[in-house]
């Protein structure tokens, strides 16, 4: 199994690796909120940092349009067989 397909493992690694460190607040939003706030500041490290904070939560996304097309191919195929 592919693990960048595997939904439970994916949801870990959002909870865990994207949300920490969880106190002051998660480390993620931080991080949006900088910059949606003009980014006035930050470095390179900055930028991986963010990337690697959300990185799972872009893999989550991937994972639910993959299946929400899916879902939809399979509902007109199965509407295309019943015209024939």
């Amino acid at each position: 199994m592919n693990l960048f397909n595997d939904w439970r493992l994916v949801l870990l690694l959002c909870l865990s690796l994207g949300l920490a460190p969880f106190f002051p607040e998660p480390h993620l939003l931080g991080k949006i909120r900088w910059v949606i706030g003009g980014a006035v500041g930050m470095t390179p490290k900055d930028w991986f940092d963010l990337l690697l904070h959300g990185f799972p939560f872009l893999l989550l996304i991937r994972i639910g349009v993959l299946k929400l097309l899916k879902t939809t191919a399979f509902k007109q195929s199965s509407e295309a067989s019943k015209k024939v």
